[in-house]
């Protein structure tokens, strides 16, 4: 590592899923001298994308986890972070956006703005990361690059300025024109390796020659050189043009677009120029951190490798060696042996193995510097702790974890895939914020939560090979609950009469429905005909008669017991004889209460653009939905409606096969509603299948 950071960009390279991401990584890693042969990423030679290192990742053709790498391009040193474009692994962005300096907003030139390119736009703006847009498929059929600024502009909200005029599109895109020194590029050799500079063909001079105009008339906004220079026509030299550019990127009141082809190995190598030009240097975008010792005041942190260090831990991974720690070192550095707090739980760490990767590789290094990307083995932290100097207490802002908003109940087939799937979802919940797992107290079931199918589906799979944990999934079960819809009386006596003293207890009362509570109890008793010390016993029976109802044996809710007279016996009386009084007086009204089933109703949002939004609402409809209400933003439009949770599973499925994959939601619960009685019927069938199979 080389420690000017003047010649350091930290970027990551993100778009919407199938726009070209990891193909354009894998172009950058062989134009640098950091690989020697190209590879597909749906690996039909059986190699597959340097970056897609995980065989999962090679045989579906895309990207789960982000993979860090690095090269070199004239003599500036590029960290890279190839990240997914899947909605459901968008932690993997988040997480990356969060500690890189700058990006390429990579667009598909026939599908332009997508709606995981309005997402990842989104998490750019939550951290401010300036970026450069690149155009990709250029050579594809109905391309139209032109047509994607103009999305950039209208759905994004950016101010994008084209840098380049495409040579040819569709079967003809040969090159693209430089608009800064209008020059033609053509990109010959087997992989586009020999550039050739020629004049600009002359049926594009005067396209070009506009679209230069537009270009200086936009970056004069941000220098003053620039701007005497149109005022008083002088010259206008390149470096004006780029010192421009540079100054309204970094601000992100610009983006530059790029626009080229990837596959077809045109355009990479300018794209890296304008990496080296535009995109910030660590110096030049502003970090803070919180001294959690002066109640979490904000301290602006300096790239001086001298001063005491703070580093992120942004992602975790088990690697052959254990786990695996990446970095970002945004103030002093960390060397081997070092020993650093965790400001977290206040652990000393001690620094053993430093190294920088290269996809799946590494490299061993004795020191990460201010600016730098690197990883630690043998830390055990979470993901978003701050290391630091054990002279200073500095937390760095955590990053935003979206809820999960689907879950899986799974089964280990044996004892042996058992042991297993509990070390596989201890390693994968402290990997991945967004996945969770717990054991469901009414079902005994094994629950994992995730942001969508693919997700489950490929930590099922992760658990299968990486692990040898047979697992089978099951839809999981809806928590169900019952309740009572009217008052009902109880009058029981419990007697019980074996050898010795007996039993005996008689509660008369009333239950009835109780709002926004699970339960309440209270005593109008007089007289002593039920003496002081057993009232808690006969409140201790009815109250472990909610765990499981009588009609289906779901929880019960919402019942009040009032507990009006009794009558008890001088010798057989005891706590236990009022408990079994009190559960049988519950048995005895509750069937009189007229119970019901209630079901978890989800508040659910989905966005989509405008031309889908009636489709959305036929697909809320045919879940027994409600629609609340529709709003448009733009070209999007929000819809929100309440669901039941039963009918959700499945859904996202659905949902992105209506919309072009352009619609996504999210759902949270909302409250407990009444079951209408033909699904209750149904409830009850399965239920009662269900038993006579046990």
């Amino acid at each position: 590592m080389k420690t000017d950071l003047q010649k350091v960009r930290n970027i990551g390279i993100s778009a919407h899923i199938d726009s070209g991401k990891t193909t354009l990584t894998e172009r950058i890693l062989f134009y640098t001298d950091r690989i020697h042969a190209i590879h597909d990423v749906k690996g039909k030679d059986g190699v597959g994308a340097t970056m897609d290192s995980m065989e999962l990742e090679k045989e579906r053709g895309i990207t789960i986890a982000s993979a860090a790498t690095y090269c070199e391009w004239k003599g500036h040193e590029i960290n890279i972070i190839d990240t997914p474009g899947h909605v459901d692994f968008t932690i993997e962005v988040e997480r990356s956006l969060r500690v890189l300096d700058g990006a390429i907003l990579v667009l598909c030139s026939v599908s332009g703005v997508q709606s995981q390119s309005i997402t990842v736009d989104a998490q750019m703006k939550r951290y401010k990361v300036p970026c450069i847009a690149f155009v990709n498929k250029c050579d594809r059929s109905g391309a139209n690059p032109f047509r994607v600024i103009g999305q950039l502009n209208e759905k994004l909200g950016h101010n994008a300025v084209a840098m380049q005029l495409p040579i040819g599109l569709e079967d003809n895109h040969n090159g693209v024109v430089d608009l800064l020194n209008m020059k033609a590029y053509y990109f010959d050799g087997d992989n586009g390796e020999t550039i050739r500079v020629e004049e600009i063909p002359a049926e594009l001079v005067d396209e070009a020659q506009a679209k230069r105009e537009e270009l200086i008339d936009q970056a004069s906004l941000f220098s003053e050189a620039l701007t005497d220079a149109i005022l008083e026509e002088a010259e206008i030299t390149e470096e004006m043009i780029v010192e421009a550019v540079r100054v309204g990127t970094i601000k992100r009141q610009i983006t530059p677009v790029f626009m080229g082809s990837a596959y077809k190995n045109k355009a990479v190598q300018p794209l890296l120029d304008a990496v080296t030009r535009y995109l910030p240097t660590p110096d030049d975008i502003h970090n803070e951190a919180l001294d959690l010792d002066a109640e979490e005041a904000p301290v602006v942190l300096e790239g001086d490798k001298n001063k005491p260090t703070v580093a992120l831990a942004f992602k975790l991974e088990d690697g052959q060696y254990g786990q695996l720690t990446y970095i970002r070192v945004y103030q002093g550095s960390l060397k081997k042996g070092d020993t650093v707090n965790n400001s977290k739980n206040g652990r000393k760490i001690k620094v053993g193995r430093l190294v920088r990767m290269h996809a799946s590789e590494m490299e061993d290094i004795t020191e990460v510097s201010a600016g730098y990307i690197g990883a630690l083995f043998g830390v055990d932290c979470a993901s978003g702790d701050t290391f630091v100097d054990p002279a200073i207490n500095y937390s760095m802002m955590s990053m935003f974890v979206p809820e999960p908003v689907i879950s899986l109940s799974i089964t280990p087939k044996d004892n042996k895939a058992q042991i297993n799937m509990s070390k596989a979802l201890n390693r994968f919940t402290k990997e991945d914020p967004t996945f969770r797992s717990f054991i469901d107290d009414e079902t005994n079931e094994t629950i994992i939560e995730g942001m969508g199918e693919l997700h489950l589906e490929v930590y099922v799979e992760r658990m299968k090979r990486e692990y040898n944990a047979e697992v089978e999934t099951g839809k999981p079960r809806v928590a169900y609950r019952e309740t009572i819809t009217q008052r009902a009386e109880f009058d029981y006596t419990h007697k019980k009469q074996t050898g010795g003293s007996g039993q005996f207890g008689k509660v008369m009362g009333f239950i009835e429905p109780l709002e926004d509570e699970l339960f309440s109890f209270e005593s109008k008793v007089v007289g002593g005909r039920i003496p002081t010390q057993f009232i808690p016993s006969c409140e201790k029976g009815f109250n472990s008669c909610m765990a499981k109802g009588p009609k289906l044996e779901f929880p019960v809710t919402g019942v009040a017991v009032t507990l009006v007279d009794g009558g008890f016996h001088a010798v057989d009386s005891s706590e236990m004889a009022f408990q079994a009084a009190a559960r049988g007086a519950f048995k005895q009204a509750y069937e009189r209460a007229k119970p019901v089933i209630q079901e978890p109703i989800m508040k659910v949002e989905i966005e989509t653009p405008n031309e889908f939004q009636g489709p959305c609402m036929g697909l809320i409809n045919q879940r027994r939905g409600i629609i609340l209400g529709s709003q448009d933003e733009g070209t999007m439009s929000r819809i929100e409606a309440h669901v039941p949770l039963a009918e959700m599973f499945g859904f996202s499925t659905v949902l992105r096969s209506s919309t072009q994959g352009k619609a996504q939601y999210t759902m949270e619960f909302s409250s407990y509603k009444t079951v209408p009685a033909s699904v209750s019927e149904d409830i009850e069938k399965t239920v009662r299948e269900e038993r006579a199979a046990k």
